[in-house]
């Protein structure tokens, strides 16, 4: 086996450049994501108890987004129309889309260490071997298809967590309606624009993996057969005329 010599050249080619930035947008994907923690609040206003002065309760929720399990809060040491307000919570649970979308961004991570690592401290290894080269094509193929499943179904999710958490909130709320006596008005979400953002970078993802499979694949034995001088001792040599 090669011993470790860092070789910078690697970096300055599209194989190792791009790899470069598909292990920052890696970090961007699951760090925009995973740190998201929000707020959604109401106001409610209940004239039967003889509470005609809107008050607030407050859902917060987070990664990984089960919402079944946020319930909703009074500000401290007051009672809200006289209702228990924390056996009420937000509808949906959205934790499978958004764990496998994070936890394959961390995984793309490591991965991405593992290589620049191997590009830089082992290239003679990596580019005289026929299985590695062909280990990271594979590994690419399959790391571009699993960023757009994981990306398209982390944005299925965020749409459906934006109609949980906004004005819907109201209308699944079974303690807000009249026969109750309590009136519920939707005031506010946090942004979730850093979410958005991680979409985004899902998709990037995508594209750099994609784009970074045709620069890989010409370290294979696919493009470029490293063994040529095999068929020549087999052959005996180029075949001449009049034979």
């Amino acid at each position: 086996m090669s011993a470790f010599q860092i070789n910078l050249n690697p970096l300055k080619e599209p194989l190792g450049f791009i790899k470069i930035l598909e292990w920052f947008a890696s970090i961007f994907a699951f760090a925009t994501c995973g740190g998201f923690k929000g707020k959604t609040e109401i106001q409610v206003n209940c004239p039967k108890v003889g509470v005609n002065k809107n008050q607030t309760v407050t859902a917060t929720f987070g990664y990984p987004f089960r919402l079944n399990q946020a319930s909703f809060h009074t500000p401290p040491n007051v009672s809200v129309c006289d209702v228990n307000w924390e056996k009420h919570v937000l509808i949906g649970d959205y934790s499978s889309s958004a764990q496998f979308y994070v936890t394959f961004a961390v995984f793309v991570f490591l991965y991405c260490i593992a290589a620049l690592l191997l590009y830089v401290g082992y290239t003679n290894l990596y580019r005289d071997s026929r299985k590695l080269p062909m280990i990271d094509f594979i590994v690419t193929l399959v790391a571009t298809f699993l960023w757009l499943v994981s990306s398209s179904a982390w944005a299925k999710a965020l749409t459906d967590i934006k109609v949980a958490t906004g004005h819907r909130i109201v209308e699944e709320l079974e303690i807000c309606n009249p026969e109750s006596g309590v009136s519920c008005y939707f005031v506010s979400v946090t942004s979730m624009g850093s979410l958005n953002v991680s979409v985004i970078f899902g998709f990037l993802n995508m594209i750099l993996w994609g784009g970074n499979a045709w620069f890989v694949y010409k370290e294979t034995s696919l493009h470029s057969p490293s063994n040529t001088s095999a068929s020549h001792s087999q052959g005996g040599g180029p075949p001449t005329s009049g034979m």
